[in-house]
C-alpha cells in the first residue's frame, strides 16, 4: 500500500514542476517590488499568484489533456482578461488609471502559460520585459529633458 500511495503522490515530473514554481516565485516577485516601488495596488503576492496559477492551470492543461491544450489556456486568457479589466479605473477628467497594471497582469499570465509549457526561456524574457517596460516612458522623458537641458546650453 505504501508503494501505491508514493506512485500517486509521485509522477516523476516533480523537478519540473518546482522549477517552474522557483521561476514563478521569483519572477513575481521581481515584477511585484518594480510594481509596488510605483504605488501600485497589484504587488508581489498578485503577481506571483497570478504567474503560478496560470501555470498550474497549463501544466494541467498539457498533461491531463494533451489533445486538447488551448481550451483551458483560453480560459485562463478570458478570465486574466476579466481580472485586468477589474483594476481598470476611469477617473473624473475622463483619465484612465492602472492599465499598464492591468497589461502587466495580463503579460504575467502569459509567463505562467510559458512556464506551464516548460517554455523556460520565453519566460525570463517575459520577466524582464514585465519588470523593464514599465520603466521606458520615464527613462524616455529623463532622456527627453536632459537632451533639451545640453542643447538650451549651447
Amino acid at each position: 500500500m505504501p508503494e501505491e500511495f508514493l506512485d500517486v503522490f509521485f509522477r516523476g515530473d516533480e523537478l519540473t514542476i518546482a522549477i517552474g514554481f522557483a521561476i514563478a516565485i521569483i519572477g513575481g516577485f521581481l515584477i511585484g517590488v518594480e510594481r509596488e516601488s510605483r504605488g501600485k495596488s497589484a504587488g508581489i503576492s498578485t503577481y506571483i499568484l497570478v504567474i503560478a496559477g496560470s501555470m498550474i492551470f497549463t501544466y494541467l492543461s498539457a498533461n491531463v489533456d494533451p489533445n486538447s491544450t488551448s481550451r483551458i489556456a483560453a480560459y485562463v486568457v478570458a478570465g486574466i482578461g476579466f481580472l485586468g479589466g477589474g483594476m481598470i479605473i476611469r477617473g473624473d477628467a475622463k483619465k484612465i488609471f492602472n492599465l499598464t497594471t492591468a497589461a502587466s497582469i495580463w503579460v504575467a499570465a502569459a509567463i505562467g502559460m510559458a512556464i506551464g509549457y516548460e517554455y523556460y526561456f520565453l519566460a525570463i524574457l517575459g520577466i524582464a520585459l514585465n519588470v523593464l517596460g514599465p520603466r521606458i516612458p520615464s527613462l524616455a522623458k529623463k532622456y527627453s529633458s536632459n537632451t533639451k537641458q545640453s542643447h538650451n546650453d549651447d
